[in-house]
């Protein structure tokens, strides 16, 4: 059980892995996300770290890596399909490759959970495809 969304953004990769890669910003997601609250004192680049997006999504960051441009996050509760009584094991993963023809990049979205009570990809799929609209929005 997974979902796949990507897209190609008019920008360099270390300018799209700058913006991805605190936990913290959501900032590039105008229109989606319209409140991004940390949820402990951990910065948005440290293991650990919580947050809560739209007074609904609780996430925690499970692993950053700057080396192969990776974010790894749990979604540990949230609205319908994704709340705790609906899903386990909600992992979610956005990872960034540079496209060689015009400097572009490439950003992968997956997520993949455990067990559920259905419906998990169709109400994620539309979220996740708006996030990747709306950076490819702040990059153009």
């Amino acid at each position: 059980m997974s979902c796949y969304n990507s897209t190609v953004i008019p920008a360099p990769i270390d300018k799209v892995w700058a913006k991805l890669r605190d936990f913290h910003d959501m900032s590039w997601a105008s229109g989606v996300i319209e409140s991004c609250d940390a949820g402990n004192k951990l910065p948005g680049t440290q293991i650990g770290a919580k947050r809560v997006l739209n007074n609904a999504f609780h996430e925690t960051l499970l692993a950053l890596d700057d080396q192969n441009r990776v974010v790894r996050y749990s979604i540990d509760d949230g609205p319908e399909a994704v709340s705790s009584d609906n899903v386990s094991g909600y992992v979610g993963e956005v990872q960034v490759f540079p496209v060689t023809d015009g400097n572009q990049t490439f950003v992968l979205w997956t997520s993949s959970w455990e067990d559920s009570g259905g419906g998990v990809a169709e109400f994620c799929d539309p979220i996740y495809k708006a996030l990747l609209d709306a950076l490819k929005k702040h990059f153009s």
